[in-house]
């Protein structure tokens, strides 16, 4: 397995992150540690996780994630880079959620204590909070690199406009900056391609991609009519946010075509989909995940694949639609 930099920091990770949102509630707990084995044994060293998993849970489940990683990780810690994230609601209290000094501080020692370790390697930010001044959570951010809760800090579903604020504010302030974004992007959701991307190509930023496959959608196991059962999109607390996303006819009529185009170069649907995310210049390291061990075969064969020029030309003529749209669509 590769390793690169983490945006312009010294930070070496995997050329495939695994994300781990399904642990706990898709995934029962010995299912998730074999699906950690099976990456880890592969070469993922980089695992991402955060303080609400697993998906579809609720407050009623946050943390479950977190713990499962934390008994895994007994005897592991040096061997991987961990990841994990703050900022939705964890809990009955108002307090349990945003981007407060309060809450940063509360939230990273609660998975401290859940995932079984003294650091955090990258800290991110699940979402913006409207409610609280970016300054607030940066200098609280800061506070927990210069204790050595953290080693380098990030954000996940922000638009360029609020990341270069928050770099420039970084800088006035003088605190640690972002390191990275974890933005959702696959064939099928390409809107970063507009602002965000060339904004960390220019900034130095680490790129890791969740969905890279579409929830499953570019899987190609999914019929028109209703979810199917035992996926993100049937789940109580998620479902419906995952159907508004990708369940469209005209989401269905790119699929077939993109499976049409695997077959013809030889791959699994997966595995043209995730390697089509590592093609592209501004990406770390696609986030991929799993509700069996044995799912995992075809998304990491991604990293062995090279897409020639006019496969990767035929791609985005199929898909260049999904550049267009509201940002958070």
């Amino acid at each position: 397995m590769e390793h690169v930099r983490l945006g312009s920091t010294g930070l070496k990770v995997s050329r495939i992150c695994l994300g781990t949102m399904t642990f706990g509630l898709q995934t029962d707990e010995p299912t998730s540690r074999a699906i950690l084995d099976r990456a880890t044994e592969a070469g993922v060293t980089f695992i991402d996780t955060a303080d609400v998993y697993p998906l579809g849970g609720g407050v009623e489940t946050a943390g479950r994630t977190e713990e499962i990683i934390g008994r895994w990780l007994e005897g592991r810690r040096e061997r991987v880079v961990l990841a994990s994230k703050c900022v939705m609601q964890v809990g009955p209290r108002p307090w349990d959620q945003g981007a407060s000094r309060r809450h940063v501080l509360d939230a990273v020692h609660a998975s401290l204590r859940r995932l079984r370790t003294d650091w955090i390697d990258l800290y991110q930010l699940h979402a913006y909070d409207p409610d609280t001044p970016v300054d607030e959570t940066l200098e609280a951010l800061d506070v927990l690199l210069r204790n050595g809760d953290v080693r380098y800090i990030g954000c996940s579903n922000w638009p360029a406009f609020r990341v270069a604020k928050a770099l420039g504010r970084s800088d006035v302030l003088r605190v640690g900056k972002f390191a990275s974004v974890q933005p959702r992007y696959n064939l099928l959701f390409r809107e970063m391609e507009r602002e965000l991307f060339p904004l960390c190509e220019e900034e130095g930023l680490g790129v890791i991609p969740y969905n890279p496959i579409a929830g499953g959608m570019l899987s190609g196991k999914h019929q028109r009519g209703g979810p199917t059962a035992g996926t993100r999109f049937s789940l109580p607390n998620a479902g419906d946010l995952y159907q508004r996303r990708y369940w469209q006819d005209r989401i269905f009529d790119t699929v077939d075509a993109l499976k049409n185009v695997a077959d013809e170069a030889g791959m699994a649907l997966p595995t043209l989909a995730v390697a089509w995310v590592l093609h592209q210049p501004a990406v770390t390291a696609p986030i991929v995940g799993a509700s069996r061990p044995e799912q995992l075969d075809q998304t990491l064969a991604a990293v062995d694949v090279r897409l020639d020029e006019p496969l990767l030309r035929r791609l985005d003529e199929l898909t260049r639609e999904y550049r267009r749209g509201d940002w958070d669509r």
